[in-house]
C-alpha cells in the first residue's frame, strides 16, 4: 500500500493552517490533520473550514480525547472529520466510548499513544478493542531531547494488524526511514509548516516516502550531544534566548567588533581586576573550540590583549569573553578573533596569580559554570548551561524555522502583526 502522508496543522491561527493546507495539498499530502492547538485555539470550527476548503481530502481531528469520549467524537465527526483522535492514555472506557460513536457517526478512530509507558501492551489492547489506528507519537517535547519513535514504532508495527501512524520530528530524510519501519501513515508537522516554501517541502518528503531515498535537509532535525555545537553554529543569539524564555543573555558584555561569531564550551576564570595570570594560564588548560570566560568584577585594567590572543588562536579556541577589560583592540580585531567584553582600556594590570580556574563564575550577571555553551554573535553573548544544552539547542532552532516562516509570509505582501493576528492575541 502507498504511504500516507498526513500534514499536521499545529498553527493557532486559521489563516495560516489553512493557507498551509493548500500548499500541502499540491505537494501531495493526503490527509489533513487540525492539529490541537488549531482546534484549541479555533474550536471545530477550523475541522469545518477544511472540510468546506478540501472536500475530497480526509480530515484528522487530533481531538486528544481524554475523557467524555461518546461527546467529542459526535462533534468532531458532525464538523466534518473523518479521523478522531483519543490518547491512549486514557481510561479504557473512554476509548470503547470513542470507538463506539465512530461507528455511530462514520468516524474511524485513532488511538495516540504519546506519553504511555508501555506502547507494546497499549497498542495491541486497543487493537483488541477495535480501534481503526494506532499513532505512535514521539512528543515535540521529547523531541527538544534528541528522541525519535522508530525503534518503539518498529516494535508496534510487527504486533499489530491495524495500520500504523507515526508522528514526532518527521523530515524528508527520514520519511523513508518511517516507511522502512512500518508505518502506513507518515505524520508531519515542521517540515512543511516552517518550510520556506511548504509545497516543495511537501514534494520532497513525497518523493522520500515514494521511493524509499533519504533527501537531505538542513532545518527540521532535532540532535543529540554530540551535535549540540552544529545547532548552535546555525542560529543566532536571539533564537537562542528566546528559546531560553528571553533569559540567558550577559547584561553589558558587548562584541568587540561587528559580523563576530562565536560558539564554544567555557573554560571558567574567577581574578581579580587587573590579575591576568589566570586568564592567560586557562589558554594552556582549554580545549580547541572552547571559550575562555573571565570573571574579573566587571572593572579594569585589561586582563587581556594581543599576546593572549596569539596564544589562544594558536590553541584554536574560539573566543574569550570578560566581564572585565580588554586591550589592544585594533590587533585583536585585526586577527579576527572573537572577543567580547564589559570594557576596553589601554592600561593592563598585573600577572599576581590571584584566582581559581575551573570554577563557577558570574559574568554579565548571569552564573556560567565550566562546560556550559556560549553563543556569541553582533547583538552580545547567551550561555545555555550544560545540563540543558541538548534540549535548548534543539528549541533555539525551532525558533529559526519558525522565523523563516514567518519571514517568507510577510515577503508576500503581509507584516509582522497580520501574520500572527497580534491584536487577537494581546492580554485581556
Amino acid at each position: 500500500m502507498k504511504p500516507i502522508l498526513q500534514l499536521a496543522l499545529d498553527f493557532v491561527d486559521l489563516k495560516r493552517a489553512l493557507k498551509n493546507a493548500q500548499a500541502g495539498i499540491a505537494g501531495g499530502v493526503d490527509w489533513l490533520e487540525a492539529g490541537t492547538p488549531l482546534i484549541k485555539s479555533e474550536g471545530l470550527h477550523a475541522v469545518r473550514e477544511l472540510r468546506r476548503l478540501f472536500p475530497d481530502a480526509t480530515i484528522v481531528a487530533d481531538m486528544k480525547i481524554m475523557d467524555t469520549g461518546r461527546v467529542e467524537v459526535e462533534t468532531a465527526a458532525k464538523a466534518g472529520a473523518n479521523i478522531v483522535d483519543v490518547l491512549g492514555a486514557s481510561s479504557e472506557a473512554t476509548i470503547r466510548e470513542c470507538i463506539q460513536a465512530g461507528k455511530n457517526y462514520g468516524a474511524k478512530i485513532v488511538v495516540d499513544m504519546i506519553a504511555v509507558d508501555e506502547v507494546l501492551s497499549r497498542a495491541k489492547l486497543v487493537e483488541d478493542l477495535g480501534a481503526d489506528y494506532v499513532s505512535v507519537h514521539c512528543a515535540v517535547d521529547e523531541q527538544m531531547e534528541g528522541k525519535d519513535p522508530f525503534d518503539t514504532l518498529r516494535q508496534v508495527t510487527q504486533a499489530l494488524s491495524i495500520p500504523v501512524a507515526v508522528a514526532g520530528g518527521i523530515n524528508s530524510e527520514t520519511a523513508a526511514d518511517a516507511v522502512e519501519a512500518g508505518a502506513a501513515i507518515v505524520i508531519v508537522g515542521g517540515a512543511i509548516s516552517k518550510a520556506l516554501d511548504p509545497e516543495q517541502a511537501t514534494r520532497e518528503i513525497r518523493q522520500g516516502l515514494d521511493t524509499g531515498k533519504s533527501i537531505s535537509t538542513t532545518l527540521f532535525k532535532r540532535k543529540g550531544e554530540a551535535q549540540i555545537r552544529e545547532i548552535l553554529e546555525l542560529v543566532s543569539s536571539s533564537n537562542l534566548s528566546d528559546a531560553l524564555h528571553r533569559s540567558g543573555f550577559l547584561q553589558g558584555i558587548r562584541p568587540l567588533f561587528p559580523s563576530i561569531r562565536m560558539v564554544g564550551k567555557a573554560v571558567t576564570v574567577r581574578t581579580y581586576p587587573g590579575d591576568w595570570a589566570k586568564p592567560v594560564q586557562a589558554i594552556d588548560v582549554a580545549d580547541p573550540g572552547d571559550v575562555i570566560v573571565i570573571d574579573a568584577g566587571g572593572a579594569g585594567p585589561a586582563v587581556w590583549g594581543e599576546l593572549a590572543t596569539y596564544s589562544a588562536l594558536q590553541k584554536k579556541l574560539a573566543g574569550v569573553v570578560i566581564d572585565g577589560a580588554l586591550r589592544d583592540s585594533p590587533e585583536i580585531m585585526a586577527l579576527k578573533f572573537p572577543a567580547f567584553s564589559r570594557l576596553v582600556m589601554p592600561n593592563a594590570g598585573e600577572p599576581k596569580g590571584f584566582g581559581e580556574m575551573g570554577v563557577p563564575v558570574t559574568v554579565g550577571n548571569v552564573r556560567v559554570e565550566p562546560g556550559d555553551w556560549l553563543l556569541g554573535d553582533d547583538d552580545g553573548v547567551v550561555v545555555l548551561p550544560q545540563a540543558l544544552a541538548v534540549e535548548y539547542a534543539n528549541r533555539s532552532m525551532d525558533v529559526l524555522e519558525r522565523e523563516n516562516r514567518i519571514r517568507e509570509e510577510i515577503k508576500e505582501g503581509s507584516t509582522l502583526s497580520k501574520v500572527t493576528e497580534l491584536l487577537r492575541w494581546e492580554k485581556k
